[in-house]
């Protein structure tokens, strides 16, 4: 079961009690929106996430057929989960939400069911489904039923990733087995001091460990929105999380077997974006935001970032382009650099292989020196997340377009969607530079022994310093090569992406026939 922190833990955090919803009466964290007359919290989050009127319940009459342990008098009607369809901005999605006034939302076989019907549903409808998590864990009473009920609803997830968005809100404790479910799932989504996911709670911990730690710490959405990155989105309560999905299922298909939503435009695609070169500073050794070129060159308040507080040197999320939904990645110069570390390599391999899955177009802003240096870095696997993400660009079928705003150095010039992994169109910047190495580095090897042996070092120096810029720091040499295809002024990049995008909408491989790749881990 769930080790829920204390009440007076809770009580310095700010928090309503826990424990009563174990005893029934369905309270949360303060930040929770709470049930109107007699509909509790579970069926208020369902009224809050689907079109009014659209939500149609289904199994409302089950119960559990255990009788051990008392439970003979706990037959309750739905056994702790509410499950459903309706629709979500019009679109037929799938549901299910646990019920922490019916035994703590605890899962047994019938409750189990429940969810794995709603998700064979989902299946055959070719639908999202989105789970909405706030359960004590696994019901104890009806013991292997009840891990049982789990490891299928796992398979579930397995089977369904890929075919139709998963989408887990975790809206209250999420502990042992239970986490595994939501960690298969597309996209997780926590509530601030009112969700937690973690396999063993605060008191295992300190049994084991002798680490005396809260819940908040140890697996609170903050934790798992900065730290681990598995939750794509964190809010500050309920009515925001459902309106932050709401928002997401906007932007992703129903299934793998169509394309994303595309929606009139508002904002004109020959919209003046002149100007937008001013966003990189006259040094390329000095920083800026990605997200202001992101800004200008998309629909207007269209870009919805995932995984915003983890690995912060590498964009990730969704916007739209004359009306058509892009995933969009874009190396950071504004977080370390913009250097290509292991988290962020993991975090845009899996963004990548989420939008190939369901036929999202795929753009790259490339500004990236290199692969962060160290043992730290080594020691924690960069070999092996650098050549994820590069398997996740030679792997996407989806139209690929890049293009190089400033740096593109060495390896990380290749991983980072280049016509050598993969990239169908890509596009630079004049201010490109596309080398092995900076200009300093460079010299520095090739012409150590020249510079050692002159008088005057410091003009030898700045001579083969400008040499090398003159001859490698400029996007011609690659374009020469083929391996850029145009080189575009800035202000032309909102409508040169758009045409490109339009023009490989169609675009279609035929699969290696194989099981399946091995893709680094």
């Amino acid at each position: 079961m769930f080790d829920l922190p204390s009440a007076e833990l809770r009580k310095k955090q700010g928090q309503a009690p826990l424990s009563d919803a174990e005893t029934g009466t369905a309270k949360t964290s303060r930040s929770a929106p709470m049930a109107r007359g007699n509909e509790n919290l579970a069926r208020h989050r369902l009224k809050l996430l689907f079109d009014p009127g659209s939500f149609e319940e289904i199994g409302a009459g089950v119960v559990n057929r255990s009788t051990d342990f008392g439970l003979d008098k706990k037959q309750i009607p739905g056994d702790g989960v509410i499950t459903g369809s309706g629709e979500v901005n019009g679109r037929v999605v799938f549901a299910f939400s646990q019920d922490r006034s019916v035994m703590g939302g605890s899962l047994g076989e019938a409750h189990a069911k429940k969810i794995t019907r709603i998700q064979d549903l989902a299946m055959q409808a070719k639908a999202p489904l989105v789970g909405i998590n706030d359960s004590g864990g696994a019901r104890i009473q009806e013991g292997i039923d009840s891990l049982g009920g789990y490891g299928e609803i796992f398979r579930r997830n397995v089977r369904m990733s890929g075919m139709c968005p998963q989408i887990s809100m975790i809206m209250g404790p999420c502990a042992g087995g239970a986490v595994y479910s939501p960690a298969l799932t597309d996209f997780v989504v926590m509530v601030r001091k009112q969700s937690y996911m973690f396999l063993t709670g605060p008191k295992v911990v300190k049994t084991v460990t002798f680490e005396d730690i809260d819940a908040e710490t140890l697996g609170g959405a903050d934790v798992h929105g900065k730290t681990t990155g598995i939750a794509h989105l964190v809010y500050d309560d309920d009515e925001a999380a459902i309106r932050g999905v709401r928002e997401l299922l906007n932007y992703l298909p129903a299934s793998y077997l169509v394309r994303p939503i595309s929606i009139t435009p508002t904002d004109p695609i020959d919209r003046d974006i002149a100007g937008i070169e001013d966003v990189l500073p006259r040094s390329s050794r000095q920083v800026y935001d990605v997200k202001k070129i992101i800004a200008i060159i998309f629909d207007k308040k269209s870009f919805f970032e995932i995984q915003k507080n983890w690995a912060k040197n590498i964009i990730i999320g969704f916007a739209r382009l004359g009306g058509m939904a892009v995933g969009v990645i874009a190396n950071q110069p504004a977080a370390m650099g913009g250097v290509l570390d292991f988290n962020a390599s993991r975090k845009a391999a899996r963004f990548i292989r989420t939008c190939n899955a369901f036929n999202m177009p795929i753009i790259s802003f490339v500004d990236v020196p290199g692969f962060l240096p160290g043992t730290g870095q080594e020691h924690n696997g960069v070999i092996a997340h650098g050549a994820k993400l590069m398997y996740a660009y030679c792997e996407a079928q989806v139209p690929k377009i890049a293009v190089i705003l400033r740096k593109a150095y060495g390896g990380a010039y290749i991983v980072m969607c280049s016509k050598h992994v993969g990239g169908d169109v890509n596009l630079a910047w004049p201010t490109a530079e596309v080398a092995v190495m900076g200009a300093p580095g460079a010299v520095e090897v090739l012409f150590s022994k020249e510079i050692a042996s002159a008088k005057d070092k410091d003009v030898v120096a700045g001579k083969k310093l400008e040499e090398y810029e003159n001859k490698f720091l400029n996007p011609e040499r690659a374009a020469q090569r083929g391996y850029i295809d145009a080189v575009i002024s800035p202000e032309e990049t909102r409508h040169k992406l758009y045409r490109h995008l339009k023009s490989h909408l169609g675009k279609t491989e035929d699969p290696v026939p194989k099981r399946n790749g091995n893709m680094p881990t």
